[in-house]
């Protein structure tokens, strides 16, 4: 004896389709918060430029003249990108270099944590702009001097956050390893340094924002050219919309960069989402 044939309502499979659809406000405002929060700061720029009583020159010129500024200074600013970067990228990448390698060795050897953590906890937390007047002072060139304190401000989050993220690897792993009697240097780099490549970038990518900030700090005491250096310049001589200008650029630059960042990390670590 065979039971009742169910069959589908056709209202209900089409009330059901309906809901499915994906309404095309939420669509089209998805993904859109960013650039209405710049439309915002935008428009609250140009009201306090219009409302504010500003003669001669304004502290805080308008949207326009700031762009203008911008176009006019783009070769100046192209330039000091170009030596900016000449101090940037080798502190960055040597703070980058060495904080995996140290993190990797003082997670995987128990005599080197217990003899570096301690200098870890006592030497992070001291703010790396107070070496620059005195790198200045000892190294030979301030270029020498800029990328020393670009590498000492990135080393720090490098470093603890690719310990961290050694110590915390998953011990199906560590006894994985054991089993298959991998050891040493072949551990460290197949094993311990794929499970921490997640915090490894975090690391990096806070030492990258904070080797732009260092470098900006490190151009305003003596550099003759760079990001810093123009900001500083203009502001010496109250060019305000040069300044303003210089400010904006050095921010696309930084988001650009960790743009560009953000975007390896999505292509190496390809299996985190």
């Amino acid at each position: 004896m065979s039971g009742p044939t169910l069959t589908a309502d056709p209202r209900v499979a089409t009330a059901g389709a309906g809901n499915s659809r994906p309404r095309p406000s939420r669509s089209l405002l998805r993904g859109s918060e960013a650039a209405v929060l710049f439309a915002l700061l935008l428009g609250g720029w140009q009201l306090a430029t219009s409302l504010a009583r500003q003669e001669g020159n304004p502290l805080l010129p308008s949207p326009a003249t700031t762009l203008q500024a911008l176009w006019a200074s783009l070769p100046e600013l192209l330039r000091g990108t170009w030596s900016s970067f000449l101090i940037l990228v080798p502190g960055w990448l040597l703070a980058v270099a060495a904080g995996i390698a140290v993190g990797l060795a003082v997670a995987t050897t128990p005599w080197l944590e217990r003899a570096f953590m301690p200098l870890a906890r006592v030497s992070s937390p001291i703010p790396p702009t107070v070496f620059v007047p005195y790198a200045i002072a000892v190294l030979p060139s301030f270029r020498l001097s800029a990328i020393f304190v670009v590498f000492v401000g990135g080393f720090w989050p490098v470093f603890l956050n690719t310990a961290a993220g050694a110590m915390a690897l998953d011990s199906r792993y560590r006894d994985g390893a054991r089993v298959l009697e991998i050891r040493g240097l072949e551990y460290v780099l197949r094993i311990v340094l794929p499970g921490a490549l997640p915090h490894v970038f975090s690391g990096v990518a806070v030492a990258l924002v904070l080797s732009f900030i260092l470098l900006t700090v490190a151009e305003l005491f003596g550099a003759n050219a760079g990001l810093g250096r123009f900001v500083q310049y203009y502001a010496d001589y109250a060019d305000y919309p040069r300044m303003v200008a210089g400010i904006l650029y050095t921010g696309l630059i930084t988001f650009l960069s960790m743009e560009l960042l953000d975007r390896l990390k999505r292509r190496l670590l390809f299996w985190v989402r």
